[in-house]
């Protein structure tokens, strides 16, 4: 089993920064693909980003690049989404996801390629 919990969410102002940390335990961190979704209210979940199990490869959604950022430590078992810029627009709450069966060597935005979910953790991005 894979237990996810995110951190680092809250209130920012339109043009402010966030990063959120999303830490893993359980089975063998560096073997699964990460990645970070976000859902307000509403409507459908999205993927802003997601990263390969080895980091050679990452995902953005289009509203996200050059703004967002998604890295991994694999020695502290850890995924971050660094976002930048951040619009009222944005305002939901940001799962981490981890695809621990795919073995895919490409990242994906498929919701349904994910396998384990955080608690998820509220940004609100006031304008």
């Amino acid at each position: 089993q894979v237990q996810l919990v995110e951190s680092g969410g809250g209130l920012v102002q339109a043009g402010g920064s966030l990063r959120l940390s999303c830490a893993a335990s359980g089975g063998t961190f560096s073997s699964y693909a990460m990645g970070w979704f976000r859902q307000a209210p509403g409507k459908n979940r999205e993927c802003v980003a997601a990263i390969t199990r080895s980091r050679a490869r990452s995902y953005y959604a289009d509203s996200v690049k050059g703004r967002f950022t998604i890295s991994r430590d694999n020695a502290k078992r850890t995924a971050y989404l660094q976002m930048n810029s951040l619009k009222p627009e944005e305002t939901a709450d940001y799962y981490c996801a981890a695809d621990t069966w795919t073995q895919s060597s490409l990242p994906s935005s498929l919701p349904q390629t994910y396998n384990y979910w955080g608690r998820g953790t509220q940004v609100t991005v006031s304008s």
